[in-house]
This record gives structure tokens, C-alpha cells and sequence, in this order.
């Protein structure tokens, strides 16, 4: 699975570890994140992402 970086703050989000404080369980795809979700570092929304090279 994919890593994506926010384009705003670097936050990396993981898929292998997920977003737990914000609801989002360890091994969910980035597909699969909700598009309600925002970075937990900035608040950058989910379309301020990119995938990582």
C-alpha cells in the first residue's frame, strides 16, 4: 500500500499504521479514507495529498 504525503505540512500518512485518534484503523487503503478525514498535523483536507514516489 502507498504512502501519501500532505502537501501542506509533510504529515505522512500510512496505511499500515492508520489514523487511530481520527478514526481510521490500522491497514485501511487511502482509497478507503474517508474524504470527511483531515491531516491530524495541520487540518489540511485529504485532496491537499499526494502520493508518495
Amino acid at each position: 500500500m502507498k504512502k501519501y504525503v500532505c502537501d501542506v505540512c509533510g504529515y505522512i500518512y500510512d496505511p499500515v499504521k492508520g489514523d487511530p485518534d481520527s478514526g481510521v484503523k490500522p491497514g485501511t487503503a487511502w482509497e478507503d479514507v474517508p474524504v470527511t478525514w483531515v491531516c491530524p498535523d495541520c487540518g489540511a483536507s485529504k485532496q491537499d495529498f499526494s502520493p508518495m514516489p
